[in-house]
């Protein structure tokens, strides 16, 4: 047990001098931006420099660096260090995860983990923000939660289901108290060829949910790569929902997924915006609410979410904090839902809206 604790005590050392490093170098960065931009004594000047690259030597730079070094370190004083020290430890020792020990020295980035590498992503002005607040954030006793304002709750309880939960009693899913259910309708396989294929329950799951007053979403796992696929994807969905009730969105469902062979985790960020915006018009012409569903690290780098600010979007973060800022209208909040009618675990949601009303 001792021999654990020294352990421990040596990987939280390294791990908060390397977090102090890192922020002796940001403020040692933000110090040498502040000296070029000093060179700028006039508004003409000030252009040049944001619209044209600024060269130096490596002998200025180094120079610039060691100076702006010597000065962060001069700036943060022992007591900031200390404070900042204790901050990250207790931070990385209650919460469950470095990133989310580093969001708090981050207000004006989202901080995320993609393909192991933290990015520190700028949180956009001209973008709208959900505008939730966290003390309206209620979680009840059995794991569900809800929004409430002035004492009411304005959230409404939802599910997505697909094969996974095999055969569902919708009489008693409805009478549990689920408003919506998105359902899954179809999607194309990892391999090469990249077939479409329909949810084996979908049928009997959207007859079910519109006979038992449940308002119906559908969702399309997506693995399209070219726009040509997408609207192959989009065409697949619209010929299969066209005789059933759907009150809520069409929804894209776009993941990177964990297996290799994933089709479009070979995408760049341009490349998948395009796709997903070729699905989302085509549902939007056909008359149907488009959505994009996404977890923070695709929202935030892996897709464009600035050229999707127009679409719905349902976010997908296992927990109950605020975090990600931008609008969405639906939020997955837990992959460990009991509904009655449904046997084993079942995906939670709340939406913000109430479509079909």
């Amino acid at each position: 047990m001792t021999q654990k604790k020294r352990e421990i005590t040596f990987y939280m050392t390294t791990i908060i001098s390397c977090l102090v490093a890192m922020t002796v170098v940001v403020i040692a960065a933000l110090l040498i931006y502040d000296r070029i931009r000093e060179k700028a004594d006039d508004k003409e000047a000030q252009e040049a420099i944001a619209n044209a690259p600024v060269t130096y030597t490596q002998e200025e730079v180094d120079a610039m660096l060691a100076q702006a070094v010597s000065d962060a370190q001069e700036q943060t004083s022992r007591e900031t260090q200390e404070r900042i020290l204790a901050e990250l430890e207790e931070s990385l020792i209650n919460g469950p995860t470095t990133v989310q020990a580093l969001r708090p020295f981050y207000p004006n980035d989202i901080v995320v983990v993609s393909n192991s590498v933290f990015h520190f992503v700028p949180i956009k002005d001209n973008l709208k923000k959900h505008g939730l607040l966290q003390e309206n954030i209620q979680v009840l006793e059995n794991g569900e939660m809800q929004y409430v304002q002035d004492g009411q709750v304005v959230s409404h309880k939802g599910i997505d289901v697909s094969k996974y939960q095999g055969s569902i009693d919708w009489e008693k899913v409805a009478a549990d108290g689920v408003e919506f259910a998105i359902i899954r309708l179809g999607y194309r396989g990892y391999g090469k060829e990249g077939t479409i294929v329909e949810d084996e329950t979908f049928k009997a799951n959207i007859a079910g949910a519109n006979a038992a007053g449940v308002k119906v979403g559908v969702y399309f796992f997506a693995q399209a790569i070219t726009e040509e696929e997408a609207l192959e994807e989009a065409r697949f969905v619209l010929d299969l929902i066209a005789p059933y009730k759907v009150d809520f969105p069409v929804v894209y469902d776009v993941e990177k997924t964990r297996e290799s062979s994933g089709r479009m985790n070979q995408l760049t960020q341009e490349e998948r915006t395009r796709v997903t915006i070729t699905f989302l018009n085509a549902i939007r012409e056909a008359g149907y609410t488009p959505m994009l569903y996404g977890n923070m690290e695709m929202l935030s780098v892996l897709i464009d979410v600035e050229q999707l600010e127009e679409y719905e979007k349902w976010y997908a973060y296992y927990g109950s904090q605020l975090y990600f800022p931008y609008e969405y209208s639906i939020w997955q909040y837990s992959e460990k839902g009991v509904v009655n009618g449904i046997n084993g675990d079942v995906d939670l949601n709340i939406s913000f809206k109430l479509w079909g009303e």
